[in-house]
This record gives C-alpha cells, structure tokens and sequence, in this order.
C-alpha cells in the first residue's frame, strides 16, 4: 500500500492502470471518502455510488476506457466513474446549474458513452455497439453495467433474449445490491466465478464440443450435465438458456476477485454475463443501514447524517400519501401501483397499512399500466402512481390496454413540470402533450395542495381513465382537510378580475400568475382542466378581454396552450392568445425556481412578457401566438 495520497494523481484511467494491483484497495477507501464529503456538501445520489466503487475501479484497470466501452445502467451509480474520468474537480458543482449532471451524460465525456436517465437500456445499447463495432471490423470491448433493479423490467429481457443469438462480443454484468436472488457470496462462489471465467475450463468446453459434435446424443448429454453442475452451484441457469456464459455471483467488494475475473472475460468470445453482489452504501454505516433513505440525498452532515424530520415543508406527494390511504380505508376496490417508487411516489404509509392492496412492479411501466387494465375489467379501481417522465415508458399500454377500452384506471402522476438537480431525464416536460390528445382521458392540474386532493379524489371517482398530475415538492402551502370531497369535471374558477388581459393559469402557473396580475391589473383564471377544458369559461373571458395568455409548466408546442387555441378555434373565436410554457428544448439540471425565472416562467417575467404583448396588441392577429 502507497504511503502517498493516490487519488489526486488519478485524472483519468490511464494512470490508474498504472497502479500496482496493491494500490487499488488504498484508492478504493480515498475514493469512497472522497464520494461521501462531495455528495454530502452538494446533495445527490449516495448509497448506490458507494456501492460501486470497487467495481468501477476494476472496470476501468482491466478494460481499455475510452476504446472499451462501459454502458452503466441505472445511471445514478456512475460518481465513481465520474471522478476516475477527468471529472473530481466538477462534482463541487455536481446537478447545479452549468456543473456536471447526475447521470452519463454524452456530451459531458467520451468516458459517457450512452446517455442513461432511465434505467433498462444499458444491454440494448451495448448490444447495438458491440455490433456496430463487429461489422466495422473495430477491436473493441463492450460492457454494459446493470443494477439497481433495472435488471427488473422487460427491455433488459428483450435485449438478453436478443444478445444471445447474436454473432456479437459483449459482457453483460449484473450489480445485484439487493441480494433478493443470490446465495451468500463465499468462497467456493469466488472459485467458481475463477474456474467458469478462466480460459482452461472454456477451452476445454470448446474442444469436448468440437470433439463431441460427431456423437449428438453424447455432446446433449455433456452440455446437459455442465448445465446441471452449474445449475447446482450458480443461479445462473436463466441467463445460460438466453444464451450466454454465466459467471458468479461474486463479490462486488473484492478486487482480488473482481479483476482477475474482468480479465478472463476478456479474452472470451460471444456474450457473457457476470454476476456480481454488491451492498448500497458499503463503507458508510448509516447509509448501509438505511440504503433507502441515503438513495438521492440533499446536504447533510456526514457525521449526524439525515436528520429525522428535516423533510421540510408539506409536499404533493404527501398530499398522495395520505389521500390513498383514506380513500383506500373508504373504498375497498381501490388497489395501489407502483413501478419500483414507493418512497418517491408517497406510498409507504399504503403499503404498511394496506399490504395486501398494495403492489410494486418492479421497474416495469408497461407491465404497470396493463396489470391495472386488468385489475379495471373486473372491478377494481386501480391507482398508478408514477412519475411523469416515467409515465413515458408505457405511453402505448395507456392508448392501447386502457384508454381505448375506457377503463377507470386513475394516474397520480408525481413530477409534473421542471424537477430541478435531475435535469432534463426525470423533467415531466411532456405529460399534458401525450395526454391530452388521447380519447376518453380526463386531465387535470392542481393549483394548490388543497386542490390537489379534490382532484385525486374526482379522478378516482370517475368512471374512466384519469390523470392528476402535480410537481415536485411543496406548493404554496394551502391548508390541505381530510375530506374526500370532489370537483365538477371540466370547470374552472376565477379568481381575480381584471381588465384587458386574462391569464390562464394551469397547475403550478397559478400563484406568479396572481402575483403578476397584481401588476398588469389582468383576470387570473385557474382553468384546473386541461382535458375536457371549460369551453364556458374560455368564451367569457375570449368576449370580454383584448388578449389572452395561457400559461403552463409544460412544453409549449402540443400543451395546455394548443389545447385552448383549438378550443377557441371551435368557439370561432379569434381573440389573440399568448401561449407561455416550455421553451421547445431540454431544459438542463439546475434550481427550478431559477430555471423557471431564466425561462420568463416567473412573476416577473410573465408581467415583462405580457406587458410587451400589450403594448404591441396592433400588431396581434388570431389565437396562435407562440412566445
């Protein structure tokens, strides 16, 4: 072991390949410390980066990076590779505003070589370069790095069932944190995952099939019998039937065996999969204790840790939380969804009091959306809750398996609208566009935390698919009772009058809207209903003022706004309107307050804006007028 500090002398993995095997155990403790000061003084994913550290180090010593290629999947484990790839002094600013982002990001490093917000994408991808690299004649490893659950949805079966009959060279390796479908990891596994990678055992399979191919019967009964002893002793009987040579589990931790192991694959044709155990926030007791709670943290002392009860102001999602559990106590049909976010979406609390109506998917959208189709046909109310930029992933099974059949599958979709460190993977950017324009949905947007729980409650008491979607994080703190009371369908509300211009506020637009209006002396409409939208209300105001401005936290083109333009254009009505949203861009990681006042999406800039249409009125013809 070095006497020297050695993770300053580390900018890039090519030094790190100069290190002594000896060394590495050494950088691995400085790393992780190093980790555990930043994430603390920033905020930002910890446990699952703690958890693989020793494995990022191994990757990197034993394969070729940048030439090589990693793939990391889910992309909130990659700190590790971020600081061993040029990037220690950026994680100071790590998911600030012009700092480096939370996930790989392509554009950020050539280290980064597929962006990864998501999770389930890495096999797909990795496959599609593994191929690309084949057919160009490129000598190159391909790995893809899956963990975190990802392994749980479809498309990583889909990939594997894929990579398995493909002429292509890829490893595979599963960051299994969770130990749900492993033995314990000891040393006959450390010798198995060893013996299965080394190249003595392959090339002797390889020879006895050569040898073998003569006799059928005989070359089925050895390959049946390798099966079985591996069987045996591995969980990877799966894994081989895809196709692919199973390796492990072994020990994420030990770099004793984890590179020696990297190092056999290497020279190993075709696809291969390597099981590997690691635990959620190895080397810091109390995020080893609560891997959960230490999953995406804000600023912390690493000496007290989290603190219990700093959540800080009341939250939608607490509004959810405890929604669900006093319609669940009220309505015995009602069933709780979850696509792997019971702590993110608010539903513990379900979960403990109603276990048996309580049911997490798994990262699988899609499965999420047709189990609850199902659920729906035969008399349950199901409920999804789901995050808008998630919500994505199953845009097909919403048309198809509920919509279309008119379902009352109700969806409490969590981060609608900017989510600030995350950035532009996990922004709900694009909800009220793919929602609007499918038939029989009803969309709503609260304004407040009051009314997000009437809107739950008029959602869930619909006989039809439903969609609440509300923001990340507090509201602007309005009372919030225990009633289950509900709102009339397709109504809004005013609520100031004004002359000249009327701004129409959809969810989180409302309070700077009010605090605008104060300024321009305009109407604030809270127009709650994207979809069926209060036609009634839209041609009062369209009758009694000179300019309309719709106003929304959502992207522009397709939004709330054309929703009222095509409403308008039906009434026949040409008042000119002023859509205000989301610039058509991916709005990067940062403060959503200052994001959303460097878009103009603020009280000020809605006055500024809306005081320059004014004064330009002459100039304005018709309703569509895109800002």
């Amino acid at each position: 072991m070095s006497s020297t500090p050695l993770l300053d002398t580390i900018n890039f993995p090519a030094a790190l390949r100069q290190l002594e095997r000896a060394d590495l155990a050494q950088l691995a403790n400085e790393l992780r410390e190093f980790l555990l000061e930043s994430v603390a003084k920033t905020g930002g994913h910890l446990s699952s980066n703690l958890g693989t550290i020793e494995l990022t180090i191994a990757l990197h010593y034993a394969f070729d990076t940048p030439h090589d290629r990693l793939v990391w999947d889910v992309g909130h484990q990659t700190y590790a590779h971020k600081v061993l790839t040029g990037r220690r002094a950026g994680m100071a600013r790590l998911r600030m505003q012009d700092g480096i982002a939370g996930f790989p990001r392509r554009t950020e490093s050539e280290y980064d070589t597929f962006g990864v917000g998501h999770s389930s994408t890495s096999i797909s991808a990795a496959l599609g370069m593994a191929v690309a690299a084949r057919d160009k004649g490129e000598s190159r490893h391909v790995v893809a790095i899956i963990g975190d659950g990802a392994m749980s949805a479809g498309m990583a079966f889909e990939a594997l069932n894929n990579a398995g009959v493909v002429d292509a060279n890829l490893l595979v390796i599963l960051n299994d944190n969770d130990m749900s479908i492993s033995p314990p990891v000891g040393a006959l596994n450390k010798y198995l995952a060893r013996l299965f990678s080394g190249h003595t055992f392959n090339a002797a399979r390889k020879a006895g099939e050569k040898v073998l191919s003569a006799m059928p019967s005989v070359l089925e009964f050895a390959k049946r019998a390798e099966e079985h002893m591996k069987g045996m002793l591995t969980p990877g009987t799966l894994f081989e039937e895809l196709g692919f040579n199973y390796i492990g589990p072994i020990d994420g931790h030990d770099l004793d065996s984890l590179i020696p192991t990297l190092q056999n694959l290497k020279v190993l044709k075709g696809p291969q999969f390597l099981h590997v155990i690691t635990k959620k926030g190895q080397g810091y007791k109390l995020a080893e204790a609560d891997p959960v709670l230490y999953h995406g943290v804000s600023k912390f002392d690493t000496a007290d840790g989290i603190l219990a009860g700093h959540a800080g102001k009341f939250t939608y999602t607490q509004v959810f939380g405890d929604w669900i559990c006093d319609m669940a106590a009220a309505d015995t049909r009602l069933v709780g969804i979850t696509p792997a976010m019971r702590e993110g979406s608010g539903l513990v609390r379900f979960a403990q009091e109603f276990p048996g109506r309580y049911h997490d998917v798994g990262i699988a959208e899609q499965h999420a959306l047709s189990f609850a189709a199902g659920l729906a046909c035969e008399g349950m109310k199901p409920v999804v809750a789901i995050y808008s930029t998630f919500l994505q992933r199953a845009y097909d099974q919403l048309i198809h398996d509920i919509a279309l059949q008119n379902l009352p599958v109700m969806l409490a979709i969590d981060r609608g609208g900017l989510v600030g460190a995350d950035g532009a993977t996990h922004n709900g950017a694009f909800d009220l566009c793919y929602l609007t324009c499918i038939p029989n949905m009803v969309v709503m947007t609260p304004a407040d935390e009051g009314e997000c729980r009437k809107m739950l409650s008029t959602a869930f008491r619909h006989d039809g698919p439903t969609a609440v979607r509300y923001p990340r994080g507090a509201g602007s703190g309005v009372p919030v009772d225990g009633s289950l009371d509900t709102l009339p369908i397709g109504k809004g509300e005013m609520r100031r009058k004004g002359n000249r211009v009327a701004l129409l506020a959809f969810g989180s637009m409302l309070a700077p809207a009010l605090t605008a209006a104060a300024g321009l002396d305009a109407s604030v409409a809270n127009m709650r209903f994207v979809k069926p939208i209060d036609a009634e209300l839209l041609s009062e105001l369209a009758r009694t003022h000179e300019l309309l401005v719709s106003l929304e936290e959502n992207t522009v083109i397709g939004g709330a706004g054309s929703e009222v333009a095509r409403c308008l254009e039906n009434l026949g009505l040409n008042t000119p309107l002023l859509r205000l949203g989301l610039p058509d861009r991916f709005i990067d990681h940062g403060d959503s307050a200052q994001l959303l006042s460097q878009l103009g999406l603020d009280a000020v800039g809605i006055a500024a804006t809306v005081n320059h249409a004014v004064n330009n009125l002459s100039n304005l013809v018709g309703n569509d007028i895109i800002s």
